[in-house]
């Protein structure tokens, strides 16, 4: 799974590139460990914020904060920072022999939108990597949702609300996609 902080939009619909957050690191680490997700990807240019995400990591996979919580440790092992979705996108090729197939997800309906049991299915079926793409802010941009093989089906309530934070949205879809 990878975690695009950039480019995606922010509330006015400018194109920008958003914060790493500490929470984000922790608790999508913490469901891509419970859920099987070999890799967790965060995904930002600039250099500083992958310092401070590296700052953040290293205290609880070093020293201290490893021995005081040696399961945080074990689930910041899957996390790898890149400066784009090509570069995440490499490294998948490299380890697993062949391109990965990239499923975005949005709020919205596609063509290409795949509901959950199938891509479930596909999932356990098929031998082959797959990305699964979030976008922070408020979401991925139209070109990166475009150039998915598929897009999952939106995560809806019961009512018109709809604009969960990227760590609550991707626990619920890794529940979907991988919960027994």
């Amino acid at each position: 799974m990878a975690l695009v902080h950039a480019p995606v939009y922010n509330k006015n619909g400018a194109i920008v590139a958003t914060s790493i957050t500490n929470l984000d690191l922790h608790d999508i680490a913490r469901a891509a460990a419970t859920f099987g997700v070999k890799r967790y990807y965060v995904v930002h240019p600039a250099e500083a914020q992958q310092a401070l995400a590296r700052r953040i990591m290293g205290f609880w996979q070093e020293g201290f904060g490893a021995e005081y919580n040696p399961d945080r440790r074990e689930a910041f092992t899957r996390v790898r920072l890149v400066a784009n979705l090509d570069e995440a996108a490499a490294e998948i090729r490299e380890s697993e022999g062949q391109a990965p197939l990239l499923v975005a997800t949005d709020a919205g309906r596609y063509p290409n939108t795949v509901a959950y049991p199938d891509l479930r299915r596909r999932l356990e079926e098929e031998d082959r990597p797959f990305l699964l793409l979030f976008g922070t802010g408020w979401g991925l941009l139209p070109r990166d949702v475009a150039n998915a093989d598929l897009v999952l089906a939106p995560v809806f309530g019961p009512d018109e609300y709809n604009h969960l934070s990227v760590r609550s949205a991707a626990a619920i879809i890794l529940d979907r996609l991988r919960g027994h």
